[in-house]
Formats: C-alpha cells, structure tokens, sequence
C-alpha cells in the first residue's frame, strides 16, 4: 500500500486570501517511509503575515526567487497521483491546495483520497489537545528538529504519528532493496528496531485493512 504523508506552510490562515509558501511529501510504502520525496518552497505572489511568519520564518526575501505554484504543479500532482494522502487537520492543507489548482483550472484533491490524522486522533483522545505537538508528546517522538514549523520537518514527524495511530509499532527500519537479478537484499537498521515487517498475502492484507476499518475509524478514509 502506497501513501503519501503531505503538508504545507502558508503566508497566513485564510485559503480564500492567502498562498501556499512550501509543500512537503514523504511517500509511504507499507507504513514505511520510502526514499521518495517531494519538496518544494514556493513563491506565493504575495506578503506573508506577521504571523505567519513567526511560525515558519520563511520571508519575503527568501522566498521571492523561489517557484510559481504554477512551475511546480505537474511534478506535485505526478508525485501523488493514484495514492492516498495522509494528512494532519486536512481540511487546512485542502482549501489551500484546491485553491491553488482552481486557478490553473486543474481538478481539486478529492477529500475522499485523504485520512486525516486529526480525526484518528480525536476519535482515540477525545476531548484533549491533539495537535501535532500534542501527538508527538503523547508518544514520546522526539520533536528537537522543530525549532519552527517546516512542511519537511512536520511531514517526518507526523509519519511516526500516523503508525502510532493506527496502532502499528512504530519501526526505525533502514530498508535498502539492492537488486541483483531475482535476488532482493534487505538491509534492516537495528537501531531503537521495534520490530520487523515480513511480506503478507494480499488476502491477509485486507483482512487487516478491515481490522483497522473495525476498531480505528476513518483509518483509511475509504468511500
């Protein structure tokens, strides 16, 4: 199973007034992190907030000779074309990524192709803070990196997150698939290794995905 953890950074809070300033994706295979990244800081065609910039501390400036959302488009969509997104509190990363690709007259990210974290977690922890913040300290992930929102940063936490919530062991595996003819190397870092993943039938698979479907709601966010 493929999926893709995404996030955004943007010049403020409103998505009918304010851009898209980075996108970050880290693709998933199995739960696992893949060495297939999109990342990309964008110029928004406009000022970023106050506000916003106390959050990311991306300026003006730097931000002014970087990409048009224009320019970047077709290698996002290409990236997380025919895969599920894996997003914290989607409905933010939504408008402003639909808003963006309603004025190229590109077709927007269907909500029915995202799992929303923020609704795992509050179905599990109601009635307590579940940010991401919040999630990484309930699990003990170590937040050190994130001296300021980054897209990047924030994507690498969340995809230990999302394991936790959906109550898969999260696993530090170093996966390195050398292939040698028919042969397939696995190399497993043992480092903090909580376990290992071992190859399933497709049968077995959907039996797990309707475990989860039973006792994690919204874990895929299916139809």
């Amino acid at each position: 199973m493929i999926e893709v953890i995404l996030d955004t950074e943007t010049t403020g809070l409103s998505a009918d007034k304010d851009r898209i300033v980075e996108i970050a994706c880290i693709e998933l295979s199995n739960h696992i992190p893949t060495k297939n990244i999109f990342h990309t800081f964008i110029n928004p065609e406009t000022k970023v907030s106050a506000d916003a910039f106390s959050v990311h501390g991306y300026s003006d400036e730097f931000l002014l000779n970087k990409p048009k959302f224009k320019e970047i488009v077709k290698n996002f969509l290409d990236f997380i074309k025919d895969k599920k997104l894996v997003i914290h509190n989607a409905d933010f990363d939504l408008g402003f990524l639909n808003n963006e690709l309603r004025r190229l007259n590109v077709k927007p990210i269907l909500k029915s192709d995202v799992v929303d974290t923020l609704q795992i977690a509050r179905s599990k922890f109601p009635g307590v803070g579940n940010s991401l913040d919040a999630l990484c300290k309930r699990y003990k992930i170590n937040v050190e990196a994130r001296e300021k929102h980054s897209a990047l940063v924030d994507c690498h936490l969340l995809s230990k997150v999302y394991i936790e919530l959906i109550d898969k062991k999260e696993l530090t595996l170093d996966l390195e698939l050398s292939n040698k003819g028919d042969n397939h190397q696995m190399r497993l870092n043992n480092e903090n290794r909580q376990g290992i993943i071992v190859p399933i039938s497709p049968e077995k698979f959907e039996e797990y995905k309707k475990f989860l479907k039973k006792n994690v709601p919204n874990a895929f966010a299916l139809d």
